[in-house]
């Protein structure tokens, strides 16, 4: 009497061949869909596209350095202004084109404040690129 259900039987009736009927059935499915898919890639649409130049444009924007000193004195490019000349070089610079570059350096000693009255006047004046400089030797 044998313990396993299975312990009797010989290997006679196993098969020992792979079926190719479900290889083949799936190797069809996809020669179909390959059939069906190829030629709706090849189709093409003719567009006339611009032709551009490949020169590298090297028109970098002008630089205006505005400084504040200790004493609250605002320097455009080294010349001292007012509130009002510094309101009003801000806004011929905003119209140029391509618009300046603001590079604000101030004084370590000037009050914020003053700082914050030129970054307004140049955001109302409608400059958009504003560049802080500073100088790591003094900190």
């Amino acid at each position: 009497m044998a313990m396993s259900p299975f312990a009797g039987d010989d290997d006679d009736g196993l098969m020992n061949e792979i079926n190719m009927t479900p290889l083949v059935d799936v190797m069809l499915v996809l020669l179909i869909v390959f059939m069906v898919t190829i030629p709706v890639i090849h189709h093409a649409v003719k567009i006339d596209l611009p032709h551009a130049s490949s020169q590298k444009e090297d028109a970098k924007p002008a630089q205006i350095n505005v400084s504040v000193q200790e004493d609250g004195t605002v320097l455009w490019d080294g010349t001292q202004v007012d509130d009002a000349a510094l309101r009003a070089k801000i806004a011929t610079a905003a119209q140029t084109t391509p618009q300046p570059e603001l590079h604000l350096n101030a004084d370590r000693k000037v009050a914020y404040e003053k700082v914050a009255q030129v970054m307004s006047a140049a955001q109302s004046g409608g400059l958009t690129k504003i560049g802080f400089v500073t100088d790591p030797a003094h900190q």
